[in-house]
């Protein structure tokens, strides 16, 4: 049986990245995975205008997760992109971002390997390099930022993860990028404040970007925490701070 006949029994899964939102943002790679796909199981936020590649009678299947509603479970939607790969389709399952930076990606490559079954990851524009790009800044500065980390604010109960490197997150020469911070930011704030980071330090918060109603808010880290504390109505968001940011003047 040659590989191509050994894919078409098994079916194929790709785990790509489906950028900020902004179709214009996909990968070629991710645009012809779409327009070849059987069957796509999508986020929340790799929805709406990004389906257009799809092709016409492929199945659309919405898996999204969002804090405070009933949502698929996780092992769910590995068991769902499994069986349909199985009965020979080619699954796309497409995640915000880059499907490599916080997004369960590790769950889904096992189930797809402990399936046996032929699967690719297509990266995508994460939120962290959009958001820099939107507000017209680099994340890297020579002599100021040698250094880019990405941290997630949230952890599996929503609160701030009890086991972060504050030290390393309170280095002012690093520009810090924080995923899904919302709800947590102030609380962050107060343990890098503690730790001896300056509160004039500039930071920014960008919400909903790549799309039109994209927004970037300026000022020091205390004044972006103070600002995220009861504003739940703002759409997906990264908190970036460090040296290296551009400040609100």
């Amino acid at each position: 049986m040659s590989a191509s006949d050994q894919q078409d029994k098994h079916g194929h899964i790709s785990l790509v990245g489906a950028g900020p939102g902004d179709p214009d943002l996909l990968t070629l790679r991710a645009v012809e995975r779409l327009s070849a796909a059987d069957v796509v199981l999508f986020d929340d936020l790799a929805s709406g205008p990004l389906l257009k590649h799809v092709r016409p009678g492929a199945e659309l299947i919405a898996v999204g997760k969002r804090a405070g509603r009933v949502s698929p479970k996780q092992s769910q939607v590995s068991r769902l992109m499994v069986a349909y790969a199985r009965m020979g389709k080619r699954v796309v399952r497409m995640k915000s971002g880059d499907p490599t930076i916080f997004g369960r990606l590790d769950e889904e490559i096992e189930a797809a390997r402990e399936a046996g079954i032929p699967f690719e990851i297509v990266p995508g524009v994460t939120s962290a390099t959009a958001a820099a790009a939107f507000a017209g800044f680099s994340l890297s500065k020579r002599g100021v930022a040698r250094r880019v980390q990405f941290v997630t604010g949230h952890d599996v109960d929503g609160a701030l993860p009890p086991d972060l490197d504050i030290a390393a997150l309170a280095d002012a020469n690093a520009t810090t990028c924080v995923f899904m911070g919302k709800a947590t930011f102030a609380a962050l704030t107060s343990k890098l404040l503690a730790h001896g980071l300056d509160p004039h330090t500039p930071a920014l918060v960008a919400s909903e970007v790549s799309l039109p109603t994209a927004a970037i808010t300026r000022g020091s880290i205390v004044e972006i925490a103070a600002f995220l504390e009861g504003r739940p109505e703002l759409g997906a968001s990264i908190v970036i701070y460090g040296a290296a940011v551009p400040g609100s003047g």
